[in-house]
């Protein structure tokens, strides 16, 4: 079934599948390990995708019968044995690469989170005088800043768009998944045609925020770049700009303070979700307009180093994967002959003062897509 997405795999121990998977036994003295790449690189190149049948996307059907008829290149045994020893060596010391700069990219998104905590919790000046918020999860603030509830600043947008219609299918439709965790940062754009988008949206102006109440720990949160529409799993929020700015917002929205309350509150019902009330009857705590284009300012000018690094992590990662295809594919159909070979990593990608990564730390994931990117999509629900 998910063949064509390379979902191809050598089991390492008896057990039991369910009748969606093609169990293969290898005869003759052929290597397993040799065939899964072989396999991952038909899926890779489209070529089980044309042979698959089926007419929705990701859905498609692979049957054993077609895939018995293909013809595969097949070296000697020990041939293929070299192979599997080489590019092992090779996904090892790249997967290292990859957790390494994976785990560089969460410490520097941590050091934003701890600049964006100090910065909207206490300001920029460290003598300024404090007061109790009255907000028992919130402490202590500045004492010339105000304390209001989310519903005195702030209005969400009521009412849905069919995105069917001529004048919606070509907007832009921004959902959950497009947005980068606890950054604010919107990862990429589809349309709501090309997503096939049937169920109500919401229309999204320029300069709103745009807020997901799924999963309210992820710390989704952007600002729309521009008229759109969005997901029914996330608010459209239009905050009053003489009180707090919409940039200044998304901050708040992804404080600790914030989160954790709305975790909490989502936790009470069967699936992390932040209801309407929840978020409008939530406490906000901001200083002067003038003071939070001042705090901006000073975050825009914290984050620029650390987001440059991050991009060029990003970048390395995205290079290495790229290389990791090209190096599969032409040592498995014999471009590249690697008997009496070893793996070592390309000049261009320096493993030398890279973080210290175990392989159970959690850093595992290394596809190109992030783990929650279908969160939300087949489930939409107004509130």
């Amino acid at each position: 079934m998910d063949a064509f997405a390379g979902a191809v795999g050598v089991s390492d121990s008896d057990g039991k599948g369910t009748p969606v998977y093609s169990v293969c036994q290898p005869i003759n003295g052929a290597n397993q390990y040799y065939y899964a790449y072989i396999v991952r690189e038909m899926a890779r190149t489209q070529w089980i995708a044309a042979l698959a049948t089926g007419i929705r996307e990701r859905s498609t059907d692979f049957r054993y019968n077609t895939f018995a008829n293909q013809l595969i290149p097949l070296p000697p045994p020990d041939e293929q044995a070299a192979i599997v020893t080489f590019l092992d060596a090779a996904e090892t010391r790249i997967r290292r690469y990859i957790r390494a700069k994976q785990k560089l990219i969460k410490l520097l998104n941590e050091q934003k989170q701890a600049i964006i905590q100090q910065a909207v919790t206490r300001g920029l000046n460290p003598d300024a005088p404090m007061k109790d918020s009255g907000v028992e999860w919130l402490g202590e603030i500045p004492s010339h800043w105000e304390v209001r509830r989310f519903k005195f600043t702030c209005q969400i947008t009521s009412g849905q768009i069919d995105p069917r219609e001529m004048s919606y299918r070509d907007h832009v439709l921004i959902a959950p998944n497009h947005i980068e965790s606890g950054t604010g940062r919107l990862l990429y754009t589809e349309t709501a045609d090309e997503q096939g988008a049937i169920s109500g949206k919401y229309f999204v102006k320029d300069g709103q925020v745009i807020y997901s109440k799924i999963r309210p720990n992820l710390r989704k949160v952007t600002i729309a770049p521009f008229d759109c529409l969005c997901s029914a799993d996330m608010y459209p929020i239009t905050p009053n700009n003489q009180q707090i700015k919409p940039n200044y917002l998304m901050m708040l929205l992804l404080s600790k303070q914030i989160t954790q309350f709305l975790v909490d509150a989502s936790l009470r019902v069967a699936m992390p979700k932040v209801n309407r009330e929840v978020l409008t009857n939530c406490w906000l705590w901001y200083p002067s307009v003038e003071e939070q284009d001042i705090i901006m300012k000073y975050l825009d000018d914290k984050f620029s180093p650390l987001d440059i690094a991050i991009e060029f992590a990003k970048n390395q990662i995205a290079l290495i994967r790229e290389y990791r295809t090209r190096l599969i594919a032409d040592v498995v159909t014999g471009k590249v002959d690697v008997r009496g070979l070893t793996f070592a990593m390309p000049e261009a990608f320096d493993e030398d003062g890279l973080l210290d990564v175990d392989e159970d730390d959690g850093y595992l994931d290394d596809s190109l897509l992030d783990e929650d990117e279908l969160e939300g999509m087949d489930d939409e629900q107004p509130d």
